[in-house]
């Protein structure tokens, strides 16, 4: 009888498994997604006790959540960065479309040209170019021989007609107590027509004296207003004519900024609203407000043409630039490091007054988020009204210099003392 050998173990779990790793080796869940099976092995590591459970088995429902919240949260993130990216691209079009600043701006100043009333050559040159003179001071001197020698001759003249008329008087008042036995009417009237024109000629005498006075005083030719001298190409020995301009000053009082608006962003910009302008170069702004705009341009079609009738252009283009419209800055406030110079290029924004001072947060993030997207449908905030105040509804600005009024005759007596005392006393010379 043969003894049947007795079979390992190992190998006979291993045929026992075989046909279950080769049919359950691998699970499709109902997605149609195959899972790995799990492996369990008993205490001892030992491959007999192996078995294989699927992973969808052992899935939660809150694994199944995840998924979902994952999924919607991306597409809310796609939402969310589509509308930023709207609003900055609307933000942006009002910012650069209708909000109320511009890049062309300029300094501007009054200059005050300086001319001589007399002629003459210039003898004193007192001033260099870019000083700063006050209001009054001497730029330059013109000889004043000539102008000297005319007071002279007028007091000497102003001296002869007074005693002349102190004489004519005198004997106007003789015949006027005289009887008719030793003057008649006749001599009376040409004693007093005498007078008469010897008053006449006392009062030319001194008006003429006036006149030279004036003209010796204006051979110092001095500065109407507190400011620099520019562009100096005077020189001492030059030939001064009357009224041509030979200096010129920059009036250091009447700087003002001119911004060149897009009429696309006149509707905000108001008389008395704040400004910042910043020039070219430096970061601190200069502060002033909006003090008037101006009511007029020029316009191309007005032009007249053949026979005063008005030539329109025939040609409208698709694309059509912006007119701009002046708007004059009153500068209230400069930054001691920023100087003005006329014609420096400035960016000018036009705020409302007071406005961020008074507005809430809620208010500043509507400003912020709500409005642009408001404009740009037609729904923002309408103008404000009177906002371009009347120019007959504010007060007229002046603004004069000192000048000669004729001086009052003086009395002849007084020029001529004691020239007439009477009838009974000698004369006596001034």
């Amino acid at each position: 009888m043969a003894t049947a050998l007795p079979r390992d173990t190992a190998s006979v779990d291993d045929e026992a498994q075989a046909p279950v790793r080769a049919g359950t080796a691998d699970t499709v869940d109902g997605s149609g997604l195959e899972e790995p099976m799990a492996r369990d092995t008993d205490d001892r590591g030992i491959g007999g006790g192996a078995s294989w459970q699927t992973a969808s088995s052992t899935t939660s429902p809150r694994g199944t959540i995840g998924r979902l919240m994952a999924g919607a949260g991306k597409h809310l993130a796609t939402l969310g960065i589509a509308l930023v990216a709207v609003w900055i691209a609307i933000a942006t079009w009002e910012h650069y479309v209708t909000a109320p600043w511009t890049r062309n701006g300029s300094v501007r100043v009054q200059v005050a040209n300086v001319a001589p009333q007399i002629p003459g050559k210039i003898v004193e040159l007192r001033v260099a170019d870019n000083q700063f003179v006050h209001k009054g001071d001497v730029l330059y001197v013109i000889d004043p021989f000539d102008f000297d020698v005319a007071v002279r001759i007028g007091k000497a003249l102003v001296d002869q007609r007074a005693a002349d008329l102190e004489v004519k008087k005198a004997e106007f008042d003789r015949r006027q107590h005289l009887s008719d036995l030793a003057t008649t009417p006749e001599e009376q009237q040409i004693f007093a027509g005498n007078a008469a024109q010897a008053k006449a000629a006392f009062e030319a005498a001194a008006h003429q004296l006036a006149q030279a006075e004036l003209n010796l005083k204006r051979t110092n030719v001095v500065s109407p207003v507190d400011g620099y001298v520019t562009n100096l190409l005077l020189r001492v020995g030059d030939f001064a004519t009357t009224g041509v301009s030979n200096i010129s000053i920059i009036d250091s009082n009447s700087f003002w900024i001119d911004g060149y608006f897009e009429e696309t962003k006149m509707a905000r910009v108001c008389v008395g609203d704040r400004v910042e302008a910043q020039l070219v170069g430096y970061s601190r702004p200069i502060l002033g407000h909006v003090k008037t705009v101006t009511r007029g341009i020029s316009a191309s079609n007005a032009a007249a043409g053949t026979q005063g009738l008005p030539n329109v252009d025939p040609i409208y283009t698709w694309v059509r630039l912006a007119q701009r419209v002046p708007v004059r800055v009153a500068i209230d406030a400069v930054p001691p490091d920023v100087p003005l110079v006329s014609g420096m290029t400035a960016t000018v924004t036009v705020r409302q007054p007071n406005a961020d001072d008074r507005q809430t947060w809620l208010q500043r993030l509507r400003a912020a988020l709500v409005a642009p997207i408001s404009d740009v449908f037609g729904a923002g905030d309408p103008p404000r009204p009177g906002c371009l105040q009347s120019a007959s509804g504010q007060p007229a600005e002046t603004s004069a210099l000192p000048y000669a009024r004729v001086p009052a005759v003086p009395s002849a007596e007084k020029i001529a003392p004691g020239l007439t005392p009477g009838i009974d006393a000698s004369p006596r010379l001034p």
